[in-house]
């Protein structure tokens, strides 16, 4: 089980955002490399859930070893429902399944310190393939 989600939310269901490939620009916010070394930047938009997010996370910590330290900038209080299979249009909003993060291009989504930039790159790399966005690394300017 996932240790990504909200403890409470105001509401259960939220509506859904439309992404519109046109409408949906870039991030203005968390696109620097504020507390480690090097990090891991989202080049496309898209919506990761927590699941991504805890693998990604494991594979950085192990990566990371016991000198290292991993940040995880973003974090996904969006619910997002499903309704189950073979049901017809209509009766009401789907069930809850669970949360997303929805991220803009740009936005630094992990960061790692205490490693060399070629082990860096290497588990930033693996992390990337666990994730539903093409993914670019990043060092500290």
């Amino acid at each position: 089980m996932s240790q990504f989600f909200p403890k409470k939310v105001k509401h259960r269901k939220w509506q859904t955002f439309r992404e519109h490939p046109d409408k949906i620009g870039v991030a203005s916010r968390g696109t620097k490399v504020s507390f480690g070394s090097f990090g891991l930047k989202a080049m496309q938009p898209g919506r990761i859930t927590s699941n991504q997010l805890e693998a990604t996370r494991k594979i950085l910590s192990r990566a990371s070893g016991k000198t290292g330290k991993v940040w995880i900038r973003i974090f996904p209080d969006m619910p997002y429902t499903k309704k189950p299979a073979q049901v017809k249009l209509g009766k009401g909003k789907g069930d809850l399944v669970g949360y997303v993060v929805p991220v803009k291009p740009g936005r630094v989504m992990f960061e790692i310190d205490g490693l060399n930039e070629v082990d860096a790159r290497e588990a930033m790399r693996k992390a990337g393939t666990k994730l539903p966005v093409k993914t670019k690394f990043v060092a500290r300017v």
